[in-house]
C-alpha cells in the first residue's frame, strides 16, 4: 500500500532543509552565469494575505527554474518597514511603530517560509535598520551635494486624519486620503525635493528599450507628460507685467478669445480691478479646499470654476484684447501657470465660454456637419498670415514668428514635477540636515551618520513630526560654526528606501559604502522584476529616477541607467467585486490552506487559475479548485512511488508501441513546459502536466516498461518542481535519494519533440476553400490566426463580417460570415 500524501510532515521537512542548507545562497563570486530575480520589496503588515502568495509563488518558481538551467540566482528578501500604519497604531494603541513593525515582519516572514519560497536570507534588510537608515541619508547628501536635493516652499497634498504630506498618488480621485478617507486640502511647507525633472526626457526615452508590459510604459510616459510648442508673453493692458503662457497649438493664437490664470498667480492680486475683487475672492476662498484632481474634474459647474478680474491682455499676434479670468482647473505647478484659451480647439475651453459668453473664434476649418471643439488636422483660417497652411506648417510658422519678433521661444513641458519627499512623521528615515542661524542650510557631516530618531518621543495628531517635540533630537550644534542649532524634524518619502534597495541586496554587508559598483555590476540590471501594477508609475519611476542620478554622481557604474530590464505585473485579485486588500477587509489568509491542503496546492492553484497577468475573482468556485490542485498532488503521489523498494510493480518487460508514445510525448512534453514557462503561461503548463500524468496511468493499466515509467515520471517531477517544490522534493528523494532542485533541467530529442503535423480543412459557411498542414498541437486561437494567413481565405473574407468561428482542432475550422 502507497503511502499517503502527508503534506504536514513533508513541507516543515524541506523548509528547514533548505533553510539549514542555504541550497538558494550566493556568493557574489560564484562563477556560474548570474540571473537576478526579484519581488518587489514588501510592507510588512502581517501575515501573508493571497497577493503576497501570487508574487512570491511566480518569483520563487523563476528562481527554481533558473537554478535548475544552471544560473546562480540572486533572490533576496527584506522589509519596505517604515509608513504610516505603524506611527498611526502607535498613536491609537501606544506601542511603539518599531515593536510594532517588528512583530508584523516576523509574522510575513513566518508566512513566506511555509509557502516554500526560498530566498538568501543573509542578505535581508529592512528600511528601519541603522545600517540602511545611514545609506539613505548618504545618498540623500550625495545628492544634496549635486545640486539634486534642495528645499523649496511648495503647497502640497495635507491629510487632516493621517496628519501628513501626501504625494499626488495617495490621494483618490474624490480627493480623498487612500489610507484615512478624509478630504485632502492644500497647505503651504517648506519642503525637500528630489530634482526627477533634470531627468524627464532621459526617463522618457529609455522606456522604449524595456522589456516591460506596454500600459506601464504608457502610464509613466503620460505621468512625465511632455508636451512641445511655445511659450510667449503676453503684454497686460494698463500695466507694465507681462503673462507668460505655453502652448503645444501655438497655431491657434488668432483664436485666442480670453486668458486663464491660476488662482495661485502672483500677478492675480496686482491686476484684478476693485469692481471684480469680491467675485474673484469668493473664487480664491473655495480654492483653498480643493485638491488638483478634484480641480482638473470635468464634472463640476463650470459657473462655480471662473472670475473674470476685470484686466486685459494683448494678443501679440493681432493686438486683439482679451479678458483675463482666473479659473480653478489651471494650476500654477503646471506650466506658466497661465493658458491662452482658445475655445474653438479645445473642449473646456468651449465649455467655460459657453457659459460665461465670450467669443469663440475657429482657426482650423472642421469637417463638414462638426460642432464643438475641434483639434484635429486642416486648412487654417482666421489666421492672418497662416491661412492655407496645414497645422503641422503652422505651427513652426508660429514659432518662427514668435521668435523672431522675440516674443517668446520654442519650448517643451513637462507634466512632472520635482519629488516632494518631505514627510511630517516619526516613523521614517531622518532627513540628514542642520539648520543653523549663521550658516543656514548644513548637512550632517559623514562620520556622523547614522541620525536615529530617538524611541522616548510622544505621538500626538498635532500635524507636526513628533521628533519636533523632542528637545534632545532637535537641539543640537552647527558642524561648522559650532554655535546652537536645530535638526530637521521631517522624514523622507518612504518611495526613498524602496528606491535602491535592489542595489544593497547586491552587497548587504557593505559598511563602507552603500554598495560596491564592482559588486552591483555583476548582478544589476534586475533581470526579472516582480511586482503589482499599483506601482506603475511611482515606485517604478523614482527608482529608475535613483538609478540614473546614481550613475552621473559616481555612486552607481556609469553605463547602469535602468534597474529593471524586464517587468512583470500579477493580475490583481478581487472579492465581491473590490480587490482584495486590508483596508477593505475582504483578505483571505492562506494559513488555512496550509493546514488543510499544504502550501503546494495553493500554489498550483494561483498558477493554474489562469494566465497570470489577468486579473481574477476570488469566488465559492475557488476552494473547489484548490481543492482539486490537491487532488492531482494525491494522485501524482501515489503514481510516482510504483516501482520504489516500498512499493513494487509488475511493469511489462517488453518494449511496445506504448513505450515508443510515452517517450515521444514525454520529450514534448519537456520542450512544450520549457516553452511555457518562458512565455509565463503558467496555468497551461499545469494543464499539460495534468493531461501527462493521465497518459502515463492510462498507459501503465495497459502495458509499459519500468525504463519507460521512470524517464517520464522523473521528467514529470523535474518539471513540476518549481511549482511544487515540496512534493516533488520528496517524491524524487524516494525514488533517487538525490535532491531534485539540484538536479538540471530535463532536455528533450528535437526529433522525438518534433509536432506531428496533420491537414486543417478551412471552410467559409461550411464550404471548403483551402487546405494547410499545421501542427496537431495547435489550440483554436493559434489555428484560427494560421487559418487567417491563407491568401485565398483573407481574399474571400475581405469586407465581410465574422459572426462565428466553428472549430475542431486540430483538423477543421470555419468561418460563418454575413
Amino acid at each position: 500500500m502507497v503511502s499517503n500524501y502527508n503534506f504536514e510532515q513533508i513541507e516543515p521537512k524541506w523548509q528547514k532543509r533548505w533553510l539549514q542548507e542555504g541550497l538558494y545562497e550566493v556568493n557574489n563570486d560564484d562563477p556560474r552565469p548570474k540571473s537576478y530575480v526579484l519581488c518587489m520589496y514588501p510592507y510588512p503588515s502581517g501575515p501573508a494575505h493571497q497577493g503576497h502568495v501570487r508574487n512570491y509563488t511566480f518569483g520563487d518558481l523563476l528562481m527554481r527554474l533558473k537554478t535548475m538551467q544552471g544560473y546562480a540566482v540572486l533572490s533576496p528578501f527584506g522589509f519596505d518597514s517604515f509608513g504610516l500604519p505603524a506611527e498611526n497604531a502607535a498613536i491609537k494603541t501606544g506601542t511603539h511603530p518599531r515593536i510594532y513593525t517588528e512583530s508584523r515582519i516576523k509574522e510575513l516572514k513566518e508566512s513566506v517560509i511555509r509557502l516554500g519560497a526560498c530566498y538568501d536570507w543573509r542578505r535581508e534588510i529592512k528600511s528601519h535598520d541603522p545600517n540602511y537608515i545611514k545609506f539613505n541619508q548618504y545618498i540623500f547628501l550625495k545628492l544634496f551635494e549635486n545640486n539634486l536635493a534642495y528645499r523649496a516652499k511648495a503647497p502640497v497634498n495635507w491629510c487632516p486624519g493621517c496628519q501628513t504630506v501626501l504625494a499626488n498618488e495617495q490621494v483618490l480621485s474624490d480627493g480623498t486620503c487612500e489610507r484615512s478617507g478624509d478630504a485632502v486640502v492644500k497647505k503651504e511647507f517648506e519642503q525637500w525635493f528630489f530634482k526627477i525633472t533634470a531627468y524627464a526626457e532621459e526617463l522618457l526615452n529609455s522606456l522604449d528599450d524595456l522589456d516591460w508590459p506596454e500600459r506601464v510604459k504608457i502610464m509613466q510616459r503620460n505621468w512625465i507628460g511632455k508636451s512641445e510648442g511655445a511659450e510667449f508673453d503676453l503684454k497686460i493692458k494698463g500695466h507694465n507685467k507681462t503673462i507668460t503662457v505655453f502652448t503645444t497649438r501655438p497655431d491657434t493664437v488668432f483664436g485666442m478669445t480670453y486668458v486663464v490664470l491660476a488662482p495661485e498667480h502672483p500677478l492675480v492680486s496686482e491686476i484684478t480691478t476693485k469692481e471684480q475683487i469680491n467675485e474673484v475672492n469668493e473664487l480664491l476662498e473655495r480654492v483653498k479646499y480643493e485638491n488638483e484632481i478634484q480641480r482638473q474634474s470635468t464634472e463640476k459647474n463650470l459657473s462655480k470654476r471662473g472670475a473674470f478680474t476685470g484686466a486685459y491682455a494683448i494678443n501679440p499676434f493681432n493686438n486683439a484684447e482679451v479678458p483675463i479670468y482666473i479659473a480653478d482647473y489651471v494650476l500654477i505647478s503646471y506650466g506658466t501657470g497661465a493658458i491662452m484659451a482658445v475655445p474653438a480647439e479645445d473642449e473646456r475651453d468651449w465649455e467655460f465660454a459657453k457659459t460665461y459668453n465670450l467669443p469663440i473664434i475657429r482657426t482650423t476649418q472642421v469637417p463638414e456637419g462638426f460642432d464643438g471643439a475641434y483639434s484635429g488636422d486642416g486648412i487654417k483660417i482666421n489666421s492672418g498670415f497662416l491661412n492655407g497652411l496645414r497645422v503641422a506648417q503652422a505651427k513652426e510658422k508660429a514659432i518662427e514668428y514668435i521668435e523672431k519678433n522675440a516674443l517668446g521661444k520654442r519650448k517643451v513641458n513637462y507634466r512632472l514635477r520635482d519629488w516632494l519627499i518631505s514627510r511630517q512623521r516619526y516613523w521614517g528615515c531622518p532627513i540628514p540636515i542642520i539648520y543653523c542661524q549663521d550658516c543656514k542650510i548644513v548637512p550632517v557631516p559623514y562620520e556622523d551618520l547614522p541620525i536615529i530618531a530617538p524611541d522616548d518621543v510622544e505621538f500626538l495628531p498635532t500635524g507636526d513630526s513628533p521628533l519636533k517635540r523632542h528637545e534632545g533630537f532637535v537641539n543640537t550644534t552647527c558642524p561648522r560654526c559650532k554655535k546652537p542649532a536645530k535638526r530637521e524634524t521631517d522624514t523622507m518619502d518612504t518611495f526613498v528606501d524602496s528606491s535602491w534597495y535592489f542595489l544593497r541586496f547586491c552587497d548587504p554587508l557593505n559598511e563602507k559604502e552603500p554598495f560596491s559598483k564592482q559588486v552591483v555590476a555583476e548582478w544589476m540590471p534586475v533581470d526579472q522584476y516582480i511586482g503589482g501594477i499599483e506601482h506603475a508609475i511611482l515606485h517604478l519611476l523614482y527608482a529608475r529616477f535613483y538609478m540614473k542620478a546614481l550613475a552621473d554622481i559616481g555612486l552607481a557604474p556609469k553605463d547602469l541607467r535602468e534597474p529593471f530590464s524586464r517587468l512583470f505585473t500579477q493580475g490583481m485579485i478581487r472579492m465581491g467585486g473590490s480587490k482584495m486588500s486590508k483596508s477593505k477587509g475582504n483578505l483571505v489568509a492562506p494559513l488555512e490552506y496550509f493546514d488543510t491542503v499544504g502550501a503546494d496546492s495553493l500554489r498550483l492553484y494561483h498558477l493554474f487559475v489562469g494566465p497570470p497577468q489577468d486579473d481574477f475573482d476570488w469566488t465559492e468556485q475557488t476552494n473547489e479548485m484548490i481543492q482539486g490542485c490537491h487532488r492531482w498532488l494525491t494522485r501524482l503521489w501515489r503514481l510516482s512511488l510504483l516501482g520504489t523498494p516500498d512499493e513494487p510493480h509488475n511493469f511489462s518487460q517488453e518494449k511496445t508501441n506504448n513505450d515508443t508514445l510515452l517517450i515521444k510525448k514525454t520529450h514534448k512534453l519537456i520542450k512544450s513546459i520549457s516553452q511555457a514557462y518562458e512565455k509565463w503561461s503558467f496555468n497551461r503548463a499545469v494543464g499539460m502536466l495534468m493531461e501527462h500524468t493521465n497518459l502515463i496511468s492510462k498507459l501503465l493499466n495497459e502495458k509499459l516498461t519500468k525504463q519507460s515509467f521512470d524517464f517520464a515520471i522523473d521528467s514529470l517531477l523535474k518539471l513540476l518542481a518549481p511549482m511544487a517544490p515540496h512534493i516533488t522534493a520528496e517524491l524524487y528523494q524516494r525514488r533517487h535519494q538525490e535532491h531534485i532542485h539540484e538536479q538540471s533541467w530535463p532536455s528533450y530529442d528535437q526529433e522525438l519533440a518534433k509536432d506531428d503535423l496533420v491537414t486543417l480543412v478551412i471552410q467559409i459557411n461550411g464550404k471548403l476553400k483551402d487546405t494547410l498542414e499545421v501542427s496537431s498541437e495547435l489550440t483554436q486561437s493559434e489555428l484560427e490566426s494560421i487559418a487567417l494567413t491563407s491568401d485565398k481565405v483573407a481574399e474571400l473574407l475581405k469586407d465581410k463580417q465574422i459572426i462565428k468561428v466553428i472549430c475542431k482542432p486540430p483538423r477543421l475550422i470555419n468561418f460563418v460570415v454575413n
